[in-house]
């Protein structure tokens, strides 16, 4: 069998999404101390201090981030569906869309902050204008809430508990996953859950790739 298998694929690209996440917290917690920053126009002022490591990092929590959960959504789609074909077909399809929502985001976010960053030179308040109208945009398609993630992994997690597949704690962390990022799509929780998205979906990527690792091992056995 191949050293590049499916699992191990699969178990190498959950726990670079979990190095992923902590790396963007910490740098935009401790490294921008982003919590912080208070209005627009200190945003942008931050933008333009910070224009290299911010668009590098908006490539790796995006763009990066979104190639790599493709080859992860397909390498559980392979492990898991043999037991519930039909639900995992469409476990799959919201996996894709999440991958592909979180590029589009990365995209406009570097774009956006690029003109933004550009306008703050001639004009800081039509910089700030622009980026209030942005914003929303760059939320509305990733950041803002995890509605379409949580979908996923909220599946992915309800089909390995049918299938007795992964392991049962890791799926019971992943239903709180996937509730956490569904109900930040509600204004009123939408911090409380993103935030709680956001934290557990780190330990869940952490639990799965080395799960898959393990599994790979044994089959290259």
């Amino acid at each position: 069998m191949s050293r590049w298998n499916y699992l191990r694929v699969g178990g190498l690209a959950a726990l670079t999404e979990a190095a992923i996440y902590v790396a963007g917290i910490v740098y935009f917690l401790v490294v921008l101390d982003f919590a912080n920053v208070t209005t627009p126009l200190q945003q942008v002022e931050l933008f333009v201090t910070n224009q290299t490591s911010l668009y590098a990092m908006y490539l790796l929590i995006y763009v990066v981030f979104g190639v790599v959960l493709v080859a992860l959504v397909l390498s559980l789609h392979a492990r898991l569906k043999t037991d519930a074909p039909m639900l995992m077909g469409a476990t799959t399809a919201f996996g894709l869309i999440w991958a592909g929502l979180v590029i589009a985001s990365g995209m406009v976010a570097n774009i956006a902050t690029g003109v933004v960053v550009d306008l703050y030179g001639t004009d800081p308040t039509q910089a700030t204008t622009v980026w209030l109208a942005v914003s929303p945009v760059i939320d509305g398609l990733g950041g803002g809430n995890e509605i379409v993630g949580g979908i996923w992994t909220l599946l992915v997690s309800v089909v390995a508990l049918r299938a007795r597949a992964l392991h049962r704690a890791l799926n019971y962390v992943g239903l709180v996953v996937g509730t956490a990022g569904i109900l930040s799509a509600i204004p009123a929780l939408g911090e409380v859950g993103g935030g709680i998205f956001g934290i557990t979906q780190i330990v869940w990527f952490a639990g799965l790739g080395i799960l898959l690792l393990r599994a790979s091992r044994r089959e290259a056995v």
